[in-house]
C-alpha cells in the first residue's frame, strides 16, 4: 500500500501544482482573506471525488480492458510529457502568478466562483478522473494511491492558503516561477517516464 500511496502523491502532486486558474484563484483568495479554507475545502473536495469516481469506476472500466489499458497508458505519457514540456518553457520564460482576479463578497458568491473555476476546466476530468483513475485502478493497492492523491490536493490547496502571507512578497520574483516551474517540468518528466516504461501500469 505504500508504494501505492506514493505514486498517488507522486502523480497527483505533479498535477495539482501545476499553475493555472484555479491555483490563482485560491492563492488570491487566500491573499485577500475571503473565506479562503472554504475555498481550499471546496477545490480538495472536488479532487476527491473525482480520483475516487475515476479509481473505482471508471478507472478500473478502462483497466478491465487491454486496448484500452495500453490508451491510457500511451496517451497518459504524451500528455505528461506534454505538461512537462509546457512547464519547462513556463521555466525559461519570465513571468509571475496573476492573483488580481479574487472574487469578493458574500461566502455564496465566493463558493460559486470556486466550483465554477474548478468544474468548468475541462482540464481537471482528464487529470483526476481520466488519468488518476486509469493508473490508481491498477496499483497494487487502488485505496492507498487514492490516499496518495488526495493527501497530495489537501495539503497543496490548504498549504497555498495557509502560506498565502509568506508567499505573497516571494511570488513577485519571475525567478521563483522559474524554479517553481522547473520542478514540475522535471517531475511530470520522470513519471511520464515511468508511465511509458511499465513502472506504473504492468
Amino acid at each position: 500500500m505504500l508504494t501505492s500511496t506514493v505514486h498517488g502523491l507522486l502523480v497527483g502532486g505533479g498535477l495539482i501544482v501545476a499553475i493555472g486558474a484555479q491555483n490563482a484563484f485560491v492563492l488570491s483568495q487566500g491573499l485577500r482573506r475571503e473565506h479562503a479554507w472554504w475555498v481550499a475545502g471546496i477545490c480538495a473536495l472536488c479532487d476527491w471525488l473525482l480520483v475516487g469516481l475515476g479509481v473505482l469506476g471508471m478507472g478500473a472500466l478502462i483497466a478491465e480492458q487491454a486496448w484500452m489499458m495500453a490508451l491510457a497508458r500511451w496517451g497518459g505519457a504524451v500528455f505528461l510529457a506534454w505538461q512537462a514540456t509546457l512547464a519547462m518553457r513556463r521555466a525559461m520564460a519570465r513571468h509571475v502568478l496573476e492573483t488580481g482576479s479574487s472574487v469578493s463578497g458574500a461566502r455564496r458568491h465566493v463558493l460559486l466562483a470556486t466550483l465554477a473555476v474548478t468544474l468548468l476546466n475541462p482540464q481537471v476530468y482528464l487529470d483526476t478522473l481520466i488519468m488518476l483513475g486509469a493508473i490508481g485502478a491498477v496499483q497494487a493497492s487502488p485505496a492507498g494511491f487514492f490516499v496518495g492523491a488526495a493527501l497530495a490536493s489537501f495539503a497543496w490547496f490548504f498549504g497555498l492558503v495557509a502560506a498565502a502571507g509568506w508567499l505573497a512578497p516571494r511570488l513577485t520574483s519571475p525567478l521563483a516561477w522559474r524554479v517553481i516551474d522547473a520542478v514540475i517540468g522535471l517531475m511530470l518528466g520522470i513519471v511520464a517516464w515511468r508511465l511509458a516504461m511499465g513502472a506504473l501500469l504492468p
